[in-house]
């Protein structure tokens, strides 16, 4: 998928060159790391590299950074300190996970790609000087554009509705069989792609599936039961391109509540392991799922406007103290697969923190914890998302099943959250790997 990019100014003397960008890759996986170099710039010159994005819900988002070029007159993003702008030191990717909306957005956005088989366009330019505003106003020295893909070439995106079943089912490219992922996100409803693309591109079936939305039959409306998990992870199972005993879990915020649940309790559904993502095992295990949706909703709207912290709403108290009481948590200590907990240590929606001790203690009791693998970030917020997407420390957010709207505070300072998710995301594919390859039946290859 890779490829070099150079573009330059056209020089106005023979004497003078105009700055050129050397770009690799300038197509690659939105997790792929590039390099950015500017040449042909005066010794010892004030540089901003200015970083922006139109989105697919038309907004515009922007990072930037201060420099000083050398005495060559070269800037190396991968080693060279941005001295300002909205990330300081050297941060290599630092132009993408410090984006922002631009200056007069509109409030509590969130950068989500929701046409995933068309690529994030990022424009890259370089101005004179250290700016902080007015890009728009002047010329830049040189610019040049790279794109960032979420499927990989061959990727398949193929829509699901066997037996009630609403996802998108993403297939690498060959005959397989391949390990594969039920991919479960969180409260905030609707169908999300974008994550499970591109863990197809990194060789594995993936399911991102659609639960939020209430169903309505009959003039009465209520929320998927477990036999709606079990449907979809029984429709992965039985895919020819798919190694029916190598199936994993990936739950964010519910999703992890829902992964969880399933893996203790259902009969239908025996994960080779879980990944876990900023969510906690504390839910109502007595009766349906639908309970728990009704439950845990009756508990955000009591505090939809009590906790409130710089006019965001806060959730993370919802659940705490994490009870005692074993009927109002999932008995981890049954579990029979390894679990990847991810927690962010600033989150303010979820108590991810204290949720993972619990089950830590939980399983040491009954004698699983090595199943057990925690990786915890300190400054860090709810919203872990693959690498080099932007930092989200507010959104808005649509109660499932309510038409209320609110801002909520997810939590995380941009630069420690920007590294976790580059951290985490390594390490929850070498975990995949390391549980769903076991199989000899499964095919190993590289998509990139």
């Amino acid at each position: 998928m890779a490829n070099h990019s150079t573009l330059k100014k056209t020089s106005s003397t023979e004497s003078s060159p105009s700055p050129m960008f050397l770009l690799h890759p300038s197509r690659g996986l939105i997790d792929e790391k590039f390099s950015l170099i500017v040449q042909n710039l005066s010794q010892i010159q004030d540089i901003t590299l200015h970083a922006l994005i139109h989105s697919d819900d038309g907004d515009y988002w922007e990072a930037f950074g201060h420099y000083v070029s050398d005495a060559t007159g070269f800037v190396n993003v991968a080693n060279d300190s941005s001295l300002g702008g909205t990330y300081d030191g050297v941060e290599p990717m630092g132009l993408l996970w410090s984006m922002r909306p631009v200056p007069g957005s509109r409030i509590g956005l969130r950068l989500r790609k929701k046409e995933v088989h068309t690529p994030m366009v990022v424009h890259i330019s370089v101005y004179r000087g250290h700016m902080s505003q007015g890009f728009r106003e002047q010329v830049a020295l040189a610019s040049v554009v790279t794109e960032r893909w979420y499927m990989a070439p061959g990727v398949r995106r193929v829509d699901i509705t066997e037996g009630g079943v609403t996802g998108t089912l993403f297939l690498p490219p060959g005959p397989g069989p391949f390990p594969a992922l039920l991919d479960l996100w969180g409260g905030g409803g609707g169908l999300v792609e974008y994550r499970s693309a591109l863990l197809s591109s990194h060789g594995f079936v993936s399911l991102a599936l659609e639960y939020m939305t209430p169903r309505t039959s009959g003039g009465s409306t209520s929320h998927v039961g477990n036999e709606y998990f079990e449907a979809a992870f029984t429709v992965l199972k039985e895919h020819p391109q798919v190694c029916g005993d190598s199936i994993a879990i990936l739950g964010l915020s519910f999703g992890t509540s829902v992964a969880l649940g399933m893996a203790v309790y259902s009969t239908v559904i025996q994960p080779r392991c879980l990944v876990c993502v900023s969510g906690s095992h504390v839910q109502p295990v007595k009766g349906s799922l639908s309970d728990v949706f009704g439950e845990i909703n009756k508990y955000v709207y009591y505090h939809m406007f009590k906790d409130v912290y710089e006019n965001r709403v806060i959730w993370r108290d919802l659940l705490l103290p994490i009870p005692t009481d074993p009927t109002k948590k999932v008995d981890v200590g049954q579990l029979k697969c390894p679990v990847l907990m991810i927690v962010g240590e600033d989150d303010q929606n979820w108590p991810a923190t204290e949720s993972a001790e619990d089950m830590k203690q939980m399983m040491e009791k009954e004698g699983n914890s090595h199943l057990l693998t925690t990786l915890s970030y300190p400054g860090a917020g709810h919203l872990i998302e693959p690498p080099y997407s932007p930092h989200i420390r507010a959104s808005n957010f649509m109660v499932a099943g309510t038409k209320q709207k609110l801002v909520v505070l997810w939590g995380g300072e941009t630069a420690p959250h920007g590294h976790a998710q580059e951290d985490s995301w390594k390490k929850i594919l070498s975990f995949l790997e390391e549980h769903l390859y076991r199989s000899t039946d499964v095919t190993s290859q590289s998509n990139l």
